[in-house]
């Protein structure tokens, strides 16, 4: 089975489509960034990537669940996840299998993210 990536459905990152093909994967659109994490953790994707600015409150509790589910979580360029900061944006971020993380990151560091 092909490696599913869940993506937003109304603004996907560019580089999402080029990691996909890098990966032979299957970009999967849904809503919001609670919904995507959680289809990670549910195994409906094997991972969730996101650079387009996102708030701590979007992502906190799903990353928590994630964590908890034992699957990777950091920034899209393998960096931990930092809350509780001053300035509340998080503009990015990697939930997958932890098998994944490694090819996703090294895509990331390789190609950026525009």
């Amino acid at each position: 089975m092909r490696t599913r990536i869940a993506v937003s459905r109304s603004r996907p990152p560019a580089f999402v489509e080029a990691l996909a093909a890098e990966l032979d994967a299957e970009l999967v659109p849904m809503g919001s960034a609670g919904v995507k994490v959680m289809s990670v953790v549910r195994d409906v994707a094997d991972a969730y990537v996101h650079a387009g600015g996102q708030y701590e409150w979007d992502n906190a509790a799903p990353v928590a669940v994630a964590r908890a589910a034992g699957l990777f979580c950091s920034r899209v360029d393998g960096s931990e996840l930092v809350y509780n900061k001053d300035d509340v944006s998080l503009p990015d971020l990697i939930v997958c299998r932890p098998e994944l993380a490694e090819s996703i990151i090294a895509f990331v560091r390789e190609h950026g993210t525009d």
